[in-house]
């Protein structure tokens, strides 16, 4: 014996659904772009958390060859890399620094972008020994001459620049 269904079902009508599907569209919308934003600071936080550990064991290597007195001699307000020696691959450092200095080198930043590392072996009592850059999330450096200067902490585009102990380019609130 069937049932017929009967002409007071039970359920939701087309406007009440399309109601909710719109609240959740609204909160989609709110939601997202925060969300997209939170993922881009956390690669740019990966990116200098790599740099100082790496510029770290820079930094170590250096003190090993010329003792401390050499350490963090420039501070000055420009920063060329041009006068950092050639740009070294990260398997070329990594036969200075591992397993000494670091168990590993980061290829890549946060963007999935290449590290520039650049450290003078032939002459560590130069000015300029060490410096890192991580070209930001469009992968394009902007310049080989920074002014030591932050930048707007959103700004993801920007190239990142750690050099001979200090940051040189950076995310900064401007509050």
């Amino acid at each position: 014996m069937s049932r017929r269904p009967s002409a007071h079902a039970k359920g939701f009508s087309l406007i009440e659904v399309l109601i909710v599907v719109a609240i959740i569209g609204i909160i989609a919308s709110m939601l997202i772009p925060n969300m997209l934003d939170a993922m881009q600071k956390a690669k740019q936080k990966r990116t200098m958390a790599d740099m100082r550990i790496v510029g770290g064991a820079m930094f170590s290597w250096l003190t090993d060859q010329v003792g401390a007195a050499a350490a963090g001699l420039s501070s000055t307000s420009n920063i060329d890399l041009g006068d950092y020696g050639g740009l070294k691959t990260a398997d070329a450092l990594s036969t200075i620094l591992i397993p000494t200095y670091l168990q590993d080198i980061p290829l890549k930043d946060g963007w999935k972008s290449r590290y520039e590392y650049y450290l003078n072996t032939a002459n560590p009592r130069a000015i300029h020994v060490m410096a890192i850059r991580s070209t930001g999330r469009d992968g394009a450096a902007e310049t080989d001459d920074y002014t030591v200067t932050g930048f707007e902490p959103t700004d993801y585009d920007r190239d990142v620049v750690w050099a001979d102990g200090f940051m040189v380019r950076w995310p900064e609130s401007r509050n």
